[in-house]
């Protein structure tokens, strides 16, 4: 692929449209007869917009057997070699504000020397940062650069992410250790993005690691050891997930720990407390049947002896059982 119409990458509902110029920065891609392909082309486009679908759907710039994975239909992290170039599945961590992070935005690249096509339903920020950078003219120079730096700053969001996980755990740890249960749920739904994180991130580490021993001429050395550097990052990362699981499941078993301490205790609490109104309201029982020959019926200070002496039989089972260090 030499020389690329202009109005063949012209897409009025694309993101971005642009060639790389190799110095950092890009160019807008206009309607002119010919682009000249010294330097790659990027489309980031979304693809439940009708002309970007349809577009993705009949450009013979791109192999059939992508189309529909550009389209959607693809869904966990994987990487496919076609020729020369690469289909790539990644997820993100997800910053819109509309939803959890943990609810991982898919995002599909179509790669080759000459041409990365980009697709997504919700927005990816690391795209974004990239687009900067280039707008900055302090960006990549070509297709290996590019993906590099993608997968650099997905990881960066990615790491970002499981730190913010880790300090929930720790402020969750330090609440236990001061006798307090968290707000119900609040350990769920930590631990489903643990696992949801762990899910997706392990076989995108595959993605990385299956990319670094690639062996691509538009791919340099130094480009497969930086991408093995982020591959080993997101490993680490992935390490502190399983311990993250780990000590989810400690809290989890913690907390059952607590709560049935507190019940225990509240059921010793109301069994003491029975105890020493027992013979108090056998005594109250007994007075209470409404049959001639009560003593003291008819004496006048009956009931307030009677009284008296029920504090004191409640004061002496108290004196008892705190002898009996059951208090």
């Amino acid at each position: 692929m030499k020389v690329i119409e202009g109005k063949a990458l012209q897409i009025s509902d694309a993101i971005i449209a642009c060639q790389l110029d190799g110095k950092g920065g890009v160019v807008p891609i206009e309607d002119k007869d010919a682009i000249h392909c010294e330097r790659p082309c990027w489309l980031h486009l979304n693809y439940t917009h009708q002309q970007s679908a349809e577009w993705l759907q009949s450009t013979p710039l791109i192999p059939d057997a992508v189309r529909d994975a550009l389209a959607g239909d693809s869904m966990r992290p994987r990487v496919t070699r076609l020729g020369d170039g690469f289909m790539i599945v990644l997820r993100s961590v997800n910053h819109n504000s509309d939803s959890r992070p943990d609810q991982l935005v898919a995002m599909r690249v179509f790669i080759n020397d000459k041409l990365i096509v980009s697709t997504r339903r919700r927005k990816v920020y690391a795209v974004d940062e990239v687009l900067t950078e280039l707008q900055n003219s302090n960006g990549p120079v070509d297709c290996g650069s590019w993906l590099v730096d993608l997968c650099d700053t997905l990881t960066d969001h990615a790491s970002e992410f499981i730190e913010e996980l880790h300090d929930k755990i720790i402020e969750l740890e330090d609440t236990l250790l001061d006798q307090r249960v968290p707000p119900r749920g609040e350990l769920a739904l930590l631990r489903k993005q643990l696992i949801v994180m762990r899910r997706y991130m392990a076989p995108q580490r595959d993605v990385y690691s299956r990319l670094a021993s690639e062996k691509l001429t538009w791919m340099d050395d130094d480009e497969r050891r930086r991408m093995q550097e982020i591959s080993d990052r997101l490993g680490r990362g992935l390490d502190d997930l399983d311990a993250g699981v780990a000590r989810t499941a400690v809290l989890s078993d913690e907390i059952a720990s607590v709560m049935a301490e507190a019940m225990n205790r509240r059921t010793y609490t109301m069994s003491l407390l029975a105890m020493v109104f027992l013979p108090t309201t056998f005594l109250t029982g007994l007075f209470g049947v409404n049959l001639g020959g009560i003593p003291g019926g008819e004496w006048r200070y009956g009931f307030s002896v009677f009284c008296l002496l029920l504090v004191v039989l409640v004061v002496g089972v108290a004196w008892w059982l705190k002898r009996r260090r059951w208090l």
